[in-house]
């Protein structure tokens, strides 16, 4: 038998003792009075003669992270995943069951405790147990010493463990609930209404993505989940519904890495009359607010590097950020023009070692130098703003550059945060943007834009001049927390499967009981 076999056998023992004395081994309610985050912030700041004058009683419940016993004086460290407080057991102050029970306690099992407040001789904050009742056992040793789970696959694939033991994992998702709510009263106070569309298309539409394909039973035909719900936003705002937002969630069958989830949450949203240099001055001011709200100052620290979210942003345009990036690595000034012609583009990317389709024209090449050369350098917040037509099937043409488009993104810690653009709203240029797209997809392009004739329906009704942006709310909230990884936002991101047992063997490794 493994150490780990064997620690686990001890807590189900222990487990069989509590239930021999008539303890139930899993109550189906406990009636507490306070958490121990409302103990600490309530009386954290109080000294000892403070609490002895007082003596305030309390009733709290938490994970046991620390069993400590010092002759006749025992003390449990109770957490509630946020904070943590003692709670101080002597055999001739609690009834004896009670301190059956204690003895009977495992690193991570669920207990309540009813008592006083006061504090020790080394000054911690801790209750004095008159009462001490079980709740939940813990059957698998936590982490080493519970100071942390460092594993990183097994923090992902165990949210709960890593929840348990790791109190900067709970602040991330904390501050993730935050900015989804700071960022739905930024737009509601702006007279924006929140509506759902459909996670199920018969047309996968709104990006330039591969969607995951589903099939409906009962209808029987083939559904896409979808990658974006631009298509149906805008026709809401066809139909008279000038400012909509929606957070929710797409899907794309693409790629994994620190940037890149297969299902992530956008917040999307489009307002009539406005271009996209309008949203720029809005985002400016909803990235900056909502940084404010939800952690008290507008500057943060990611990948070691101080990043200021105070307006204004830098701006830049993509071919002049791609000309520039160029001229740099080559020692010598790249024309400007150099990147509107398919020959010579295609010729500067071999100079640059850029590989490139063969299929692609100007735009495409501009983009993916601009995407090789440029984007991990915009670590301050950065608009970069008209980008190639080939490359932006939905968005509205420069009135004096149809081979560009209003459209922007920003970026910020090296990477995209945000999308937006003036919207086309011409229905034959839509139809001749998306029958290009479906010859890109003929020739292969997987992530070349499906025809969509319903919506070219709905432009023919007349889409006024309006705006549209995303926000991506997992990297957005990377930023804000300073976290490397795009998993390290996600609760539950998506991972390789891994065989219980492997899981379960992993978990243990280091663990004490």
């Amino acid at each position: 038998m493994t150490s780990l076999e064997e620690q686990i056998a001890q807590r189900q023992a222990n487990l069989r003792e509590l239930e021999a004395l008539g303890v139930a081994a899993y109550p189906n309610r406990f009636d507490r009075r306070h958490t121990v985050t409302e103990l600490v912030e309530a009386h954290g700041g109080q000294t000892g003669e403070q609490l002895e004058a007082d003596r305030p009683e309390t009733v709290a419940s938490g994970r046991v992270l620390g069993i400590r016993s010092f002759g006749k004086a025992n003390f449990l460290v109770l957490s509630d995943g946020r904070e943590q407080i003692q709670a101080y057991i002597r055999q001739d102050s609690l009834p004896e069951l009670d301190f059956k029970i204690f003895k009977l306690l495992d690193f991570g099992d669920w207990v309540g405790v009813a008592g006083r407040l006061f504090r020790t001789r080394t000054n911690e904050l801790t209750i004095w147990a008159s009462r001490l009742h079980f709740l939940a056992k813990c059957h698998l040793p936590l982490p080493e010493k519970w100071h942390g789970l460092t594993d990183i696959e097994i923090r992902y694939r165990q949210r709960y463990l890593d929840l348990a033991v790791n109190p900067e994992s709970r602040r991330v998702f904390e501050v993730r609930s935050k900015v989804v709510s700071a960022i739905r009263e930024f737009m509601t106070a702006r007279g924006f209404l929140e509506v759902e569309t459909p996670m199920m298309q018969p047309i996968p539409g709104g990006a330039l993505a591969r969607p995951f394909v589903t099939h409906h039973n009962a209808l029987d035909m083939e559904l896409f989940l979808r990658v974006a719900p631009e298509l149906y936003l805008k026709r809401l705002v066809v139909g008279g519904m000038e400012r909509v937002f929606e957070i929710n969630r797409n899907f794309r069958n693409e790629g994994i890495s620190t940037q890149h989830n297969p299902e992530f949450t956008m917040m999307e949203f489009y307002q009539a009359y406005v271009d996209y240099q309008q949203l720029m001055t809005m985002t400016e001011e909803m990235i900056g607010t909502v940084a404010r709200q939800v952690l008290g100052t507008d500057r943060v620290t990611f990948n070691g590097r101080e990043i200021s979210l105070a307006a204004p942003f830098s701006r830049i345009s993509l071919r002049e950020g791609a000309r520039e990036a160029a001229s740099r690595r080559l020692g010598r000034d790249v024309a400007a023009d150099a990147l509107r012609s398919r020959e010579a583009a295609a010729a500067l990317a071999t100079e640059l070692g850029v590989a490139v389709d063969p299929k692609a024209g100007a735009g495409r090449i501009a983009t993916d130098l601009f995407e090789r050369l440029c984007e991990d350098r915009l670590v301050q917040p950065t608009f970069v703003y008209d980008f190639p037509t080939e490359v932006s099937p939905l968005s509205k043409q420069c009135t004096d550059d149809p081979d560009t488009v209003e459209r922007f993104e920003l970026y910020i810690g090296g990477f995209e945060v945000a999308n937006a653009f003036s919207e086309l709203n011409d229905p034959a240029e839509q139809r001749r943007r998306f029958e290009a797209q479906l010859e890109e997809r003929a020739g292969g392009d997987l992530e070349a834009h499906h025809m969509d004739e319903d919506y070219v329906r709905a432009l023919e009704y007349g889409l006024p001049p309006t705006g549209g942006e995303g926000v991506g709310i997992d990297r957005l909230v990377m930023v804000l927390t300073g976290s490397p990884s795009i998993r390290d936002v996600i609760l539950f991101p998506l991972l390789r499967p891994a065989s219980a047992r492997a899981d379960r063997a992993a978990s243990g490794e280091g663990h004490t009981s």
